[in-house]
């Protein structure tokens, strides 16, 4: 058994990640899910619904956690998410706008023991996300002169509960306890930001809507709290998961689970820590002021997902997971409202998003070279939820295939190393405004495993 200070130090860092959020924005790669949970599946190109993969478990498929030894098990992991995106406008001189977001953190802690037919524990995972971020000199400015950027993070402390029912057959559930942040500095051109109001009140309405956007060369929406570790909107709030596996025989798992739509409150940025400003011809600012902003209802998507695993032999795993992410009830529109410290009344905005539910098929294989090292690699392929037409350069979320390849080492007779990478080649696609948007990731996984 692990002792008392061990378990000490990991439940005081999982409540310092609760308070603070995962380290930057997980800038993920199925829609805005990551395409796997842990290096062991994330190797494997995101199979994870029919095997053991460790304590990740308990971010797909609970009931995986039952098909452990039941040894306690404390994994420490460290995720480097590293996406290459341009935005450019074909064809126009100096409208190329490469994003300098290139490295994002994403750590990870999970421990579980067993009691019984009954496995328990507690962990802390990045759950998804995007961001960008574009150069005030750049294109994407709209001639303000200031730096634009967006950076989206969704995390949680998930505790799991799986058991044993027979030999064959396991379940499992989650409580997950889920943070959202969100920094956004955006620019846009009066004809653009006034298209996505969708109602105002009070002198603050008048003087957007008839006033600053009639006379303005460029406008900007800002929020941020410049920090690496949350963004200045913030929500709490909670999800869930089920799932089984059943052995049918001939070395066969399969497994199944369901992660409900998240159930998180809107995100909300400080009392005049948000902006809004419009800038004339002329020079001098029009309009000026200071506020909060509010993020309506945003949600992280349900998941189905069904899978298998065949121990072809005692070195040789296979495994297969197909998902349907419900990304058409989560991410119609992205809707935020501001309202004013220095007039009466708000504006309400609207980004349409109207993304569409997201087929993805994972096949991994893992081969165990000798006794202390596991060869893996597996393919992660998606279609693009988002409608082209749509795609903002601020949340690109549009990378559809992954190559995956991994490692584990047998470190001792209880210690584990594990780590994957994957390669994600560029997808390019074209909005309504012209704009191509080219997006493409580099991405690595490391983890230790501890057992006691």
């Amino acid at each position: 058994m692990p002792s008392s200070r061990t378990l000490h130090r990991f439940f005081k860092l999982a409540a310092a990640a609760a308070i603070t959020g995962p380290l930057g924005a997980a800038l993920a790669t199925n829609g805005m899910l990551m395409e796997g949970y842990g290096p062991i599946s994330a190797a494997m190109g995101g199979a994870a619904q029919g095997y053991d993969h460790g304590t990740a478990g308990m971010a797909e498929n609970p009931a995986t956690l039952a098909l452990g030894s039941g040894v306690p098990r404390l994994d420490m992991a460290l995720g480097l998410l590293g996406p290459k995106i341009t935005s450019s406008v074909p064809g126009m001189e100096g409208m190329n706008a490469p994003s300098g977001g290139t490295s994002y953190l994403m750590p990870a802690l999970g421990y579980t023991t067993r009691m019984g037919q009954l496995t328990y524990g507690v962990g802390m995972f990045a759950q998804g996300g995007m961001g960008t971020e574009y150069d005030a000199n750049s294109f994407m400015a709209a001639g303000s002169g200031s730096a634009v950027r967006s950076e989206l993070g969704v995390g949680s402390v998930i505790f799991p509960l799986a058991y044993q029912v027979s030999p064959d057959l396991t379940v499992g559930a989650t409580v997950d306890y889920m943070w959202a942040s969100m920094d956004l500095l955006m620019a846009a051109s009066p004809m653009q930001l006034g298209s996505m109001i969708t109602g105002s009140s009070g002198a603050l309405g008048g003087a957007i809507t008839s006033g600053a956007l009639n006379t303005a060369t460029w406008a900007r929406i800002n929020f941020s709290d410049d920090s690496k570790f949350s963004g200045a909107a913030k929500a709490k709030g909670f999800g869930s998961k089920i799932g089984a596996t059943l052995k049918v025989g001939n070395g066969v798992t399969v497994g199944g689970s369901y992660r409900f739509k998240s159930k998180l409150d809107d995100m909300k940025t400080e009392s005049s820590s948000a902006s809004m400003t419009a800038n004339p011809g002329g020079g001098a600012q029009t309009f000026a002021d200071n506020g909060s902003i509010t993020i309506i209802n945003f949600q992280m998507p349900s998941v189905l997902a069904l899978g298998a695993s065949w121990q072809v032999q005692p070195a040789l795993l296979l495994a297969a997971d197909i998902k349907s992410i419900g990304w058409s009830d989560a991410m119609k529109s992205l809707n935020m409202r501001f309202e004013s410290t220095g007039y009466t009344g708000s504006v309400s905005f609207a980004m349409p998003q109207n993304w569409k539910d997201q087929t993805v098929l994972n096949l991994g294989m893992a081969w165990k070279a000798t006794e202390q090292v596991t060869l893996r690699a597996g393919l992660n392929l998606a279609d693009n939820p988002i409608p082209e037409s749509l795609v903002n350069p601020l949340f690109p979320a549009t990378i559809k295939n992954h190559m995956t390849l991994g490692l584990g080492y047998k470190v001792s007779d209880t210690g584990d190393f594990n780590a994957a990478v994957t390669v994600a080649p560029a997808s390019t696609v074209t909005n309504s405004s012209g704009v191509a948007i080219s997006h493409e990731q580099t991405n690595l996984q490391l983890m230790f495993t501890q057992r006691f």
